[in-house]
């Protein structure tokens, strides 16, 4: 049941038919991680919070610097040096302490992956490295968990979502991770704060219509935001037969 405190929190959520008090409590007992704190986990997690999410995974292994700050807005000047997974849980609790917060303070990488992800429903890449992205894609088919893929550069962003592990993947669009070399040009290219902020909210949103199971989710479909000439675009694309996901 939802507490007295819970139904003022979440007030103008339980207004919304799709939601109400049977919605809400979809969204208390759902289990949601968020891979990297960053200028995508950032606007992610604090939705999810704000949401009700009643666990949040938080998956970081760095820590807060100063050129985060202007995209990074669950952290702060006086969280410089801290990890970024004990700034987020920090910023959880002032919002919502009701929230259980579960910490994962190592690189993601195969010898791990699988075990901290198994433990959730619904998986945000939220992510700033090719070989991160592709190793979330593959441990989230290979496991049957829904996953929502977030990328951001420069004035440009895009999404799609993967459900249940099936249909068209990360590996569908773009079959191979591009070269070492290109991953440091696009890290080189800088990132508008506020675009990742969209991106991450979008993010935030496929997660919880998936655990409402409601609205259409983003699956076989990618949204493009192109923010300098204010653009977005969808592009459809389908379950390629060579994918190696299977």
């Amino acid at each position: 049941m939802l507490s007295k405190e819970e139904k003022e929190r979440y007030s103008r959520q339980l207004i919304l038919k799709e939601i109400g008090p049977f919605g809400q409590k979809k969204l208390k007992n759902g289990k949601v991680l968020v891979i990297g704190a960053g200028g995508l986990g950032s606007p992610a997690i604090l939705e999810l919070a704000a949401a009700g999410i009643g666990t949040l995974g938080i998956a970081d292994f760095d820590t807060v610097e100063l050129s985060n700050l202007n995209r990074q807005f669950l952290h702060n000047t006086n969280d410089i040096g801290k990890p970024k997974v004990l700034s987020a849980k920090e910023k959880i609790g002032l919002l919502d302490p009701g929230i259980k917060v579960i910490k994962h303070g190592e690189r993601i990488e195969k010898n791990n992956i699988m075990g901290i992800i198994a433990g959730y429903d619904i998986v945000l890449d939220c992510s700033d490295n090719f070989e991160t992205k592709y190793l979330i894609n593959d441990t989230c088919i290979r496991l049957r968990k829904t996953f929502v893929h977030g990328a951001v550069s420069r004035f440009t962003g895009q999404l799609f979502t993967v459900k249940n592990g099936t249909g068209p993947c990360l590996r569908c669009v773009f079959r191979e991770p591009p070269p070492k070399e290109v991953e440091f040009t696009c890290h080189g290219m800088g990132i508008l704060g506020s675009v990742a902020a969209v991106i991450g909210s979008l993010q935030a949103t496929e997660a919880i219509k998936c655990l409402l199971e409601k609205g259409d989710l983003l699956t076989g479909r990618l949204i493009i935001v192109e923010a300098l000439d204010m653009q977005v675009r969808t592009v459809a694309f389908k379950k390629d037969p060579a994918c190696t996901c299977k």
